[in-house]
């Protein structure tokens, strides 16, 4: 009657399923149904929402199911604008004299993260130290993966880099969303001038990976002051 997992995002709207099978139509005024939501931390069930005798009881606000679609069988629950807290467990229990039904569906809220990299180009000089820094923020759950490419000149694809990565521990913000960053340390050679650093992130709100990229602008580092005066004077001291 019901399906297993449902997933839906932060702040939209959700339609979780509850269908009746075997019935072409149904009276809706011989019949019940009652929703109700067990959170992940808690055994404790709540009702959302209740239709009894052709009456609506609503005890979440927004929540609802359509008569029309009830008459077909389909007893789906709305839930406009979900919150991380009204993941769980959700029970649809349908009575249709003498016959009752029960079904589950576990709703999952997720988040898709906020992520940017800085800064987004840079001049350095050779074998001067670079930091990239990569962030993501504004994400749930807590599971979320970085990882670092670079493409070179010379070698035109996206080939990943182990070395010389900071993934800071991921931290919790007070209204239960989460945030990461990620450093990447380079220590350029004029060979790397123009090479394209690529942060990577993912996570299980994603339809596909966010990527953002650096590119790294490398100049030859001038001669040394003191020793062209140097030169000087002992060219000036031993004419030719």
């Amino acid at each position: 009657m019901a399906g297993t997992t449902q997933k839906v995002l932060l702040n939209d709207n959700a339609t979780i399923v509850c269908k009746i099978h075997g019935y072409h139509h149904l009276d809706i005024t011989v019949m019940g149904i009652t929703w109700y939501r067990k959170h992940q931390a808690s055994a404790t069930e709540v009702k959302l929402f209740e239709f009894f005798d052709n009456h609506q009881m609503i005890l979440r606000s927004g929540a609802h199911v359509s008569e029309r679609r009830l008459q077909r069988g389909d007893a789906s629950l709305q839930l406009p604008g979900v919150q991380l807290k009204e993941a769980g467990e959700y029970r649809c229990e349908v009575v249709v004299t003498p016959y009752k039904a029960v079904g589950t569906v576990n709703l999952e809220v997720v988040a898709y993260p906020v992520s940017s990299l800085s800064p987004e180009q840079a001049m350095v000089k050779e074998n001067e130290e670079q930091r990239i820094l990569c962030m993501a923020s504004r994400f749930y759950p807590k599971n979320i993966t970085i990882t670092w490419k670079k493409w070179t000149p010379k070698d035109p694809r996206y080939l990943e880099i182990s070395e010389g990565i900071i993934t800071n521990s991921t931290t919790e913000d007070e209204d239960g969303m989460f945030r990461v960053t990620s450093y990447l340390m380079v220590k350029p050679s004029l060979e790397d001038n123009m090479t394209v650093y690529q942060c990577v992130v993912w996570h299980e709100s994603l339809p596909t990976s966010q990527s953002h990229n650096f590119t790294l602008i490398v100049t030859g580092t001038m001669p040394n002051k003191s020793l062209i005066l140097y030169l000087k004077s002992f060219s000036s001291e031993h004419p030719k």
